[in-house]
């Protein structure tokens, strides 16, 4: 009978044992066997059960075909399910050394009572339910990849010490395949995984990603009351420190990071791989001193510093932290040596200053002048390509001479939508054609490796400034046209009824001047001094790509691009001097009754505006947390003339 026994333990059943729904169990009513014997032998029989499944699971689950096993069955599949049924065999492994002593030990003694199985086998009572609860939830969920890590570390940590053991035996395993993974990963830019079970993965629609802890602040002011507001984006991918590429091709995988793997640590590594997959993919490019890809000949010694980690019988974080960490460190200063030092991305910075930002100021004023005819007018499909060539041409005119250079920007005039139409609110005119000025852009060609500096996003954010800048620079402009007219015919506007014309004019363009100065001193020229003296004093390439995205975050929010109250009125007040400009140079010699009132609804319109303005500016109660405002709040009102006048100008 204690043969059978051993049997029934192992899985096995015959005369004495048979299998029903239960599990093993003894057969009822025989004749020799004592009452109380059966129910310890049930007791028993159940780790024989137990085992059974486990065997059961590893034959299924561990030696299957994988190419068979596919995420449209109800099966589970990959690598990682491999993994744990080799921890699951090690484990299991104890058990098989208890039963083959309990055998030698009957073999001696074939009078040995049933207790003696039960004092021996005992811890086995509480991890086998453990174990197979865990397995349960495996299969339960259908876990795939490194979401099998999650649940099996969950269940350690609220375990018994028993079974807590046997599945960091088990994790062990499985942190094996997943240090392989990292090593391709972190090392060569190589995704072993044909099942789609890492936690880095290639971007796709649909897959849940850990977003990057980048913040951007997008202010919204109250017209009496400033509250302020932070919007937090979510790209590559921007971030504890902003992903290096930013292409979009990999991503983090939200639901097969473990838990216990940081999303800041994650990112790391998600950086780390991008960053020499860029450079493997592209080797041929690199005009390195140095030579190589980013690992160089330190690869061996990371390889080598994971595997040691792999070898430890539990995950230690702070450990794994500091190795990717020092991967990182190294990735990022070879990054910085590439980009700043031999791609000169300060020099690209200054182009992007001196285009993006308005900084070849003597360019743009002849373009300007130049494009006036085209941009004025509604756009037709010929308006992009002429507005192109005038660009070229008002280059060459300001003697730039670098062709190569001037290939790689390229002004764009989107044709809007044939419903599209603009509609003059602050005159209550009539809907007209949208014209090329509202819709102006510029886009440029970064070069290799620099593209993982001036990101697709980054280029939008130099877009949008762009088009701020060149709509305040456009109305100045306009109204120091409207200044030399005057100046001109200075006879006919002496006369008292064009004072009001005259007042006008200076009061819309003092506010546009120093709108203009403002933007230019205050905020370009300042944040782009602290740019580079962070990239100069640094030399990790996500320290000078996150001080990027904030100078860019600054200049829109400096610039009330984000602030949505404050952007309208400039804005609307950047309309009304267009249309006072349109208005004069249509009524030169004498305004008819309907240009008269039409100015004085332009009066009325820029009072409220400017009123609107300062009171915006003035009503600030925290200070400290928005300078910006104050600083251009003291270039309008220095002398308190703005204060003065009620904070209204047009009077």
């Amino acid at each position: 009978m204690l043969h059978e026994l051993l049997l029934a333990l192992s899985g096995h059943y015959g005369g004495t044992f048979k299998h029903t729904n239960e599990g093993i169990v003894v057969v009822p009513n025989l004749p020799f066997m004592p009452s109380s014997d059966v129910k310890v032998l049930n007791q028993l029989c159940k780790l024989g059960t137990y085992y059974k499944d486990f065997r059961e699971f590893i034959q299924h689950y561990g030696f299957g075909i994988l190419s068979q096993q596919t995420p449209g069955t109800d099966n589970l599949y990959g690598l990682y399910v491999k993994c744990v049924c080799q921890g699951l065999d090690s484990v299991l492994e104890d058990y098989k050394a208890s039963l083959r002593q309990l055998e030698q030990e009957v073999l001696q003694d074939a009078h040995l009572p049933v207790a003696h199985f039960s004092c021996k086998l005992q811890e086995y009572h509480l991890l086998f339910p453990g174990l197979a609860s865990t397995l349960d939830e495996i299969v339960s969920n259908k876990a795939h990849g490194c979401y099998i890590l999650d649940i099996l570390h969950r269940n350690a940590m609220f375990a018994k010490p028993v079974v807590k053991d046997a599945l960091n035996r088990i994790l062990y395993f499985c942190h094996g395949l997943m240090y392989k993974q990292l090593s391709g990963w972190m090392l060569h830019g190589l995704t072993s995984d044909p099942y789609g079970e890492f936690f880095i993965q290639k971007a796709q629609d649909g897959l849940t990603t850990v977003p990057k802890q980048a913040e951007e602040e997008e202010e919204d002011l109250g017209i009496l009351g400033v509250t302020g507001q932070q919007l937090q984006k979510i790209h590559l991918g921007s971030t504890e420190a902003p992903k290096a590429t930013d292409t979009g091709q990999y991503c983090i995988a939200a639901d097969f990071l473990p838990t216990y793997i940081q999303p800041r640590v994650a990112n790391k590594i998600l950086f780390v791989g991008e960053s020499v997959q860029m450079f493997e993919k592209d080797k041929h490019k690199i005009k390195s001193s140095k030579g190589g890809t980013i690992m160089r000949s330190r690869e061996s010694e990371f390889a080598s510093e994971l595997q040691q980690l792999s070898k430890q019988p539990e995950f230690n974080s702070i450990s794994f932290e500091k190795i990717i960490d020092k991967i990182r460190a190294h990735a990022a200063e070879h990054l910085w040596v590439i980009i700043v030092e031999e791609s000169n991305l300060t020099n690209e910075l200054n182009i992007m200053k001196d285009y993006f930002l308005l900084g070849r100021g003597e360019l743009f004023l002849a373009f300007i002048d130049q494009a006036q005819h085209l941009l004025r007018c509604p756009v037709v499909p010929k308006t992009e390509h002429d507005v192109n060539r005038t660009f070229q041409h008002a280059a060459r005119n300001v003697l730039i001479d670098n062709d190569s250079l001037l290939q790689r920007f390229r002004l764009t005039v989107p044709l809007p939508p044939k419903e599209s139409k603009k509609s003059d609110s602050a005159l209550g005119a009539p809907a007209e054609p949208e014209v090329g000025w509202t819709v102006l852009g510029l886009t440029y060609s970064v070069e290799w490796p620099l593209h993982i500096f001036f990101t697709p996003s980054m280029l939008e954010k130099y877009n949008r400034m762009f088009r701020f800048l060149l709509a305040v620079r456009r109305t100045q402009l306009d109204l120091q046209h409207c200044w030399s007219l005057q100046m001109f015919n200075k006879h006919k506007f002496a006369s008292p009824a064009e004072t009001p014309t005259w007042q006008l004019r200076t009061h819309m363009a003092f506010l546009v001047d120093n709108l203009q100065y403002y933007l230019q001193v205050d905020v370009i020229e300042s944040q782009y001094k602290v740019l580079v003296d962070k990239i100069n004093s640094t030399r990790d390439f996500e320290a000078a790509k996150l001080a990027h995205e904030h100078f860019l975050s600054s200049l829109l929010a400096q610039s009330f691009v984000h602030m949505k109250t404050v952007s309208d009125c400039l804005f609307e007040i950047l309309d009304l001097c267009s249309a006072f400009y349109r208005l004069f140079i249509s009524a030169q010699n004498s305004m008819s009754e309907k240009e008269t009132e039409t100015l004085q609804s332009i009066t009325l319109s820029f009072q409220r505006n400017s009123s609107l303005l300062f009171r915006i500016l003035s009503s600030v109660h925290v200070k400290s947390s928005h300078p910006h405002l104050v600083q251009l709040l003291l270039r309008l009102d220095f002398n308190k003339f703005f204060t003065d006048m009620g904070g209204q100008l047009g009077l």
